[in-house]
């Protein structure tokens, strides 16, 4: 299935917190937006080679409009400087989307953590369960209040279910007293940096398979006992047989064969890529897919993964 692309306008821009700057996109003549469910994104195509993948923190019952928070990077590859510096109101931007590779899934009870923009995903979750009568909390993280966005709002509208920490004030949050002892039924959303990312997922690892669900804006760290070594790529579609060197992806193998591969963010976190696997155990080197997803070796993310195997048929 090809990529939903449109085009869009900047219809409003709002600095919500220090370095943080939202961005409203609509469509033109009033036409609503795809239905989207939590956890979703969609990639901003802010020049020819410079696509952005960036979570959508606004409502899901109201698509007409898109709402995306963006934080200035300071060692930005290109995407958060463009947004903070050139994006303006009544500007076109065409964006691809949305997908959703974090969807909110059914739990008795839910625990989100999120630090700093990593509030973005998990808000629009926030404003459907506090909706429903199943019992909730959400663990709020960041470098200072002034940093933190969507703070005023999350305080009052949902106060007795948020905890907050400012890190200049109280230090780092305190994950052993949020997550408590490990227990069956509660769904844990977890988004942010890096180190908040593993040291919760290192606390749930006694915590029922399929607990915790995690976002990475960046890619993991690539694994250096991983194999390297050529292999055979056969393509089911095309019947083509390729051969992946040790430093060339399956991306431009393909690429090169004349097989045009959609791909976004080239490191295996917008999940753009997405292919089917039909034979072969691929070596999963995505942030994308959870511990069952990968056991299960039925999908790959072609820009990043490789394979364990000789030979790996997929589905292209």
């Amino acid at each position: 299935m090809g990529e939903t692309e449109m085009d869009t306008t900047i219809a409003r821009r709002e600095e919500l917190s220090d370095g943080v700057v939202r961005i409203t996109l609509k469509r033109g003549d009033d036409r609503r937006f795809p239905t989207w469910l939590p956890g979703a994104h969609v990639d901003l195509v802010l020049e020819a080679d410079l696509v952005r993948q960036y979570s959508l923190c606004s409502d899901p019952e109201d698509r007409s409009t898109l709402e995306v928070a963006v934080l200035r990077e300071p060692c930005s590859r290109g995407g958060s400087a463009y947004v903070h510096d050139k994006l303006l109101p009544g500007d076109s931007v065409r964006i691809r989307g949305p997908r959703n590779h974090f969807p909110l899934i059914d739990a008795a009870e839910y625990l989100f953590i999120a630090g700093g923009i990593g509030i973005t995903p998990i808000l629009p979750m926030v404003r459907g369960i506090a909706q429903s009568e199943k019992p909730w909390r959400l663990f709020y993280g960041g470098r200072s209040r002034t940093s933190m966005p969507f703070l005023a709002d999350l305080i009052d509208r949902h106060g007795d279910h948020v905890d907050i920490r400012a890190q200049d004030e109280a230090g780092l949050l305190d994950l052993d007293t949020a997550l408590g002892a490990p227990r069956e039924g509660v769904a844990i959303y977890c988004c942010g940096p890096e180190g908040l990312l593993k040291a919760v997922e290192e606390r749930c690892r006694l915590w029922p398979p399929g607990a915790l669900h995690v976002e990475r804006f960046a890619p993991k760290v690539a694994d250096p006992a991983a194999r390297a070594a050529s292999f055979q790529l056969e393509l089911a579609r095309s019947g083509q047989t390729l051969t992946v060197p040790a430093n060339r992806t399956i991306v431009d193998v393909m690429d090169e064969a004349g097989i045009t591969v959609p791909v976004s963010c080239r490191e295996g976190t917008c999940g753009t890529c997405e292919t089917a696997v039909l034979a072969g155990a691929p070596d999963h080197r995505d942030s994308i897919l959870t511990e069952d997803e990968r056991a299960a070796n039925d999908v790959m993310f072609v820009c990043v993964s490789r394979s364990n195997t000789d030979v790996l048929r997929i589905d292209r």
